[in-house]
């Protein structure tokens, strides 16, 4: 058979329904990206802090299961305990996906759950810590879990030489949703007092209309998108644990994937790493504002929209894995700008975090549609929940290697720049895999350029 990638030639455009369709997918990103950026990363650690500091008893502690923990504590092992369930619910969301076929079925229940569970954290106030916290688990495993399906799909929606422009086209609609919603609560929040509500109260409102958002577009999401017909059903496990185990046991035949996604998880974890401890550095070293920090986390989104499209457009002329290493060579620079950086210096501040911006999207973007590449036909579900096992199991490695650093040298500086490591290896090891024979390893076709 002929291809654009024999001939050299464009792919023929979609046709009216697989548009409809992409379009479909594109909306989930918009649904979902809200509970990262409104309630991960915003809003709900520091409220739920606050919710645990109130409940805490007479010697400032809280108790659970006979434990004594410190309040400032309760939401990061909340987040660890959520991360590690995922690590087990993960990997069998996609094998059941792939064994069933049933991905809308899947995608729809699982978004359902985590939105509720986010809508539900309107409720959380007067000490209830252990309700904020149970909630948070379940909205935190099932947006896990709902993405491994969501991503599941790329394959289907996209031939070889689309993928990348496709994948990117998603995420910049996830950073459009994404910075709408949070600026609507940055406003709500700063204009409580005008409004007769407290801070408190407008986080609340803040975290259930996260919750609605997602719940609301997975409806038009579900609406457009379809399943597919299960290959190879016949010879396929009956539960979807022995088809998880079976999974693991081919994944070693394909030693090619396997390398990819070690070094996503290396220069990932420093990405993941520089996103969440960057608001440490600029507090405690840089000497910055939390309004500061506020608007640098809203233009980044902003930025990041026009950032993840051309990237995309750039691996449709130069190929992903080019693209994602001049991506990375870029996040080396940005740590060693951040080294620089003067304290006090609110410009300099806010120019690295409109390059962050540039690079983070088409970086997480054009891992997903190169990752895609190297996935047997009918595994995808399967796959990608190993990818995301990669994305979040691993999420200790760079903040580990941040403390460390602080606690043996006292210096924020060197601690922001140790994580150079992880893009440096990350880089080394994509820049040595041979993607094109990892493609036809794998049993696919690959695009013309990588």
């Amino acid at each position: 058979m002929t291809t654009a990638a024999t001939t050299g030639h464009p792919p023929p455009p979609a046709d009216q329904a697989l548009r409809r369709e992409r379009f479909g997918w594109y909306s989930y990103d918009w649904a979902m990206s809200v509970f990262n950026t409104s309630v991960t990363t915003v809003f709900l650690g520091p409220y739920l802090t606050a919710v645990a500091e109130d409940a805490a008893g007479p010697d400032g502690r809280l108790g659970f299961l006979g434990l004594g923990i410190p309040p400032g504590s309760w939401f990061s092992y909340v987040l660890s305990a959520s991360v590690l369930l995922q690590v087990l619910v993960l990997p069998l969301t996609g094998a059941v996906a792939d064994r069933t076929g049933r991905k809308r079925q899947l995608l729809a229940g699982f978004a359902t759950l985590g939105a509720l569970a986010t809508t539900g954290l309107f409720f959380v106030a007067d000490g209830r810590y252990v309700l904020g916290a149970v909630l948070f688990v379940v909205a935190n495993i099932s947006f896990g879990a709902a993405t491994v399906v969501y991503y599941s799909w790329l394959p289907d929606l996209a031939g070889p030489e689309e993928r990348d422009v496709v994948s990117s086209r998603g995420w910049a609609f996830g950073y459009v949703g994404g910075a709408l919603l949070l600026a609507v609560h940055l406003g709500l929040v700063l204009g409580a007092p005008s409004l007769g509500l407290s801070t408190g109260e407008a986080v609340r409102i803040c975290l259930a209309t996260a919750g609605l958002w997602w719940g609301a577009f997975t409806v038009f999401t579900v609406s457009r998108l379809r399943n597919r017909p299960v290959r190879g059903a016949a010879g396929r496990p009956r539960s979807g644990f022995h088809q998880l185990a079976t999974t693991m046991r081919e994944m070693r035949a394909f030693p090619l994937t396997l390398w990819f996604l070690g070094a996503y998880l290396l220069y990932n974890d420093g990405v993941q790493t520089v996103i969440s401890l960057s608001a440490t550095y600029a507090v405690e070293e840089l000497d910055l504002e939390q309004s500061v920090l506020t608007g640098a986390l809203l233009m980044v989104q902003v930025v990041a929209i026009a950032g993840a499209l051309g990237l995309g457009r750039l691996a449709a002329r130069y190929g992903a894995k080019r693209v994602v290493l001049g991506a990375l060579l870029a996040w080396i620079g940005v740590l060693v700008a951040a080294f620089s950086l003067q304290a006090g210096a609110v410009g300099q501040f806010y120019a690295l975090a409109a390059v962050i911006g540039l690079v983070q999207g088409g970086t997480q973007a054009l891992s997903r549609s190169l990752f895609s590449h190297l996935i047997p036909a009918g595994k995808e579900a399967e796959y990608y929940g190993f990818y995301e096992i990669s994305d979040r199991g691993t999420s200790w490695l760079g903040p580990l290697a941040f403390g460390l650093t602080y606690q043996l040298t006292g210096s924020y500086r060197l601690a922001i720049v140790s994580l150079v490591v992880f893009f440096v290896a990350g880089f080394a090891a994509l820049a040595a895999l041979p993607v094109r024979r990892a493609v036809l390893a794998a049993g696919n076709t690959p695009p013309e350029r990588l």
